[in-house]
């Protein structure tokens, strides 16, 4: 009997293996941006407080960088943010616009209340009146996730942070196009609790380069395995 062709098994093999070893590769270098963008952030979060940027392009560059505000609550407009608090404890972000000096408005995300804390009356204490100041991470707006459920402006219940919805829902106006995540500071009466921001990047990519890389080394075993049997005559 003839022995069969190892042709196209050979260019299956051949092509799974320089697949196998692209995606490999090209997880190698998503870990190095990877690293290079929790090196930024790392660099931003530990830096210095500096003045609100004026302007969006601005904004861009201090992403997750510390800022300072100074200006005053306007309490009674504030707007609640269903999210649980980072050690996983159910309730809402206080997000409560803040009026500066020259009349132009920041949300500020002032941290997490528990359920039962969500009235301002349980939490009269931290109900900042007056000239203040915040300090915090500058924050722009990003997209909801695909399962987000959508916000629900009429019974201010929101599930993700929409700068121009939520400052319609408030009623005011000249409203900034970032907001800014209330750092650790304690507020009187305990509540808010700010510094709830998840500030940590996910990194898998040498995990997954590793598993493209193993891949392809089992193919290669495979494929020398079939080929030995078959040239004894099994396949």
């Amino acid at each position: 009997m003839p022995r069969k062709s190892l042709f196209w098994p050979s260019f299956w093999a051949i092509f799974g293996f320089l697949l196998l070893v692209g995606l490999g590769t090209w997880q190698v270098e998503r870990l190095h941006w990877k690293e290079g963008l929790i090196a930024q952030r790392d660099a931003a979060l530990h830096a210095a407080p500096v003045a609100l940027p004026k302007t969006l392009a601005a904004a861009r560059v201090l992403q997750f960088h510390p800022v300072r505000a100074e200006g005053e609550f306007l309490n009674k407009d504030e707007l609640y943010l269903n999210l649980e608090s980072l050690s996983g404890e159910a309730g809402f972000h206080i997000v409560t616009p803040f009026r500066l000096a020259d009349g132009a408005v920041l949300l500020v995300d002032r941290g997490f209340v528990p359920t039962d804390r969500k009235s301002p009356a349980t939490r009269a204490a931290g109900q900042i009146a007056g000239p203040t100041s915040v300090t915090g991470l500058l924050r722009l707006q990003e997209k909801p996730g695909w399962f987000t459920p959508s916000n629900d402006p009429a019974h201010n219940s929101w599930f993700y942070v929409d700068i121009p919805a939520m400052a319609k829902a408030a009623g005011v106006s000249r409203v900034l196009p970032f907001y800014l995540a209330a750092d650790a500071t304690p507020n009187r009466g305990g509540w808010p609790l700010g510094g709830q921001t998840i500030t940590a990047l996910p990194n898998h990519h040498l995990q997954y380069a590793i598993t493209w890389y193993a891949l392809a080394v089992g193919l290669v075993v495979i494929y020398i395995r079939f080929a030995f049997l078959r040239s004894r005559g099994r396949y």
